[in-house]
């Protein structure tokens, strides 16, 4: 099985709020693409949802992702 890391092949989004959850997309799906092992990832699920800088961290990779859909989209501004 094959992940689409681009959904819709677009980092272009309507609204910084469509932009945002983009961001958490994509930051999910490069997880599932470095381990594709569903099992696994369920089992590491626990230790990061408890361990204060591993949360700090997947919210720097939301963020790293989320200026580079706000880039794309010029930052929302027409």
């Amino acid at each position: 099985m094959t992940t689409t890391l681009i959904p819709n092949n677009t980092l272009i989004t309507e609204t910084p709020e469509e932009g945002r959850a983009l961001a958490v997309k994509l930051s999910r799906l490069i997880i599932k693409a470095t381990q594709p092992d569903e099992e696994a990832r369920n089992k590491m699920r626990g230790v990061y949802a408890n361990d204060p800088a591993m949360l700090i961290s997947i919210g720097q990779v939301v963020a790293t992702e989320f200026a580079t859909i706000a880039a794309a989209n010029n930052y929302w501004r027409k």
